[in-house]
């Protein structure tokens, strides 16, 4: 009976590892790709590394790492390595739920301190080639599929003139276009507010998978010191 647990346990956790390592593979790819491929430039100066590629190859680094860590440990039976990926998920867990806690508590100063930063970073990208593929394409092709109907961070009086196209709402080809209003900053808190509870559930789905990823780890672990099987720690 323990040894079927064993088992089980042991193969449940190499593929789920499998799996994530080949979602890790898959955004690092993705991230390289649009690193290789466009000139992107970072939305926020002060943190202007942090571009979408960037961040995509930075996860995909991250999960790949600690699901092949999950993936061999279980696989070749080594405490050690298991001990490692319980250690890593757990303070990795808690850097989430700290940040987290850390942005709630002072949500409305971060907001205040990215509005700031994110019209000096429009103002940037104004300046530069237009041809540049930057990030604030994206955030104009995001609200547009998102049908958020806004433009620049406060207003559309950021861009100055001419303001883009997605910004137009009424009369896009006379000389005196009617822009949207709202700011794309306002309205993607407004649709954060709107679906809270989605967030929440996402979050809370995240921190369970790492809980199970944990528990399986330590399941495992103690499964094998009592058996006397797999490498010594």
């Amino acid at each position: 009976m323990a040894q079927g647990c064993l088992k089980f346990l042991k193969y449940t956790m190499c593929v789920a590892n499998f799996l994530c390592f080949m979602c890790g593979v898959a955004l690092m790819g993705l991230g390289g790709y649009l690193m290789a491929t466009f000139k992107m430039e970072g939305l926020v100066p002060s943190l202007a590394s942090l571009n979408i590629p960037s961040l995509l190859l930075i996860c995909g680094i991250v999960i790949t790492c600690l699901s092949f860590l999950g993936f061999l440990g279980a696989l070749k039976e080594n405490r050690c390595l298991l001990f490692t990926f319980f250690l890593v998920l757990f303070l990795l867990m808690l850097v989430e739920l700290t940040a987290a806690c850390l942005m709630l508590w002072n949500e409305r100063k971060i907001l205040e301190l990215l509005e700031k930063d994110l019209k000096k970073g429009l103002n940037d990208a104004k300046q530069k080639n237009s041809t540049d593929l930057s990030d604030w394409n994206w955030v104009r092709l995001l609200s547009e599929m998102l049908q958020f109907q806004c433009c620049g961070v406060k207003n559309y009086t950021d861009w100055g003139d001419p303001t883009p196209k997605t910004c137009c709402k009424e009369n896009c080809n006379s000389l005196n276009p009617k822009n949207y209003a709202k700011g794309c900053l306002e309205a993607l808190n407004e649709w954060f507010e709107e679906n809270y509870l989605f967030a929440g559930i996402t979050v809370i789905a995240i921190c369970i998978v790492e809980v199970l990823g944990m528990c399986f780890a330590v399941t495992l672990f103690c499964h094998i010191t009592s058996s006397g099987l797999g490498y010594k720690l």
